[in-house]
């Protein structure tokens, strides 16, 4: 798998896992979860937007 594409498949699933912690933090009432989770989530933005760049760069 290329390094773009293994990039953004990470970095969705990141999201995913993030939005899931987020919403179990809200649901559960524990704000250290809901951080975690939003941290998570930007993290994957991140990730997915350097796999877009590394494709656009051919790397």
């Amino acid at each position: 798998m290329k390094s773009s594409t293994r990039d953004k498949a990470e970095g969705k699933f990141h999201k995913a896992k993030g939005k899931f912690k987020e919403i179990a933090g809200k649901l559960s009432d524990n704000p250290k979860l809901e951080g975690e989770g939003a941290g998570e989530k930007i993290a994957g933005k991140v990730q997915e937007k350097i796999g877009q760049a590394k494709k656009v760069f051919g790397k």
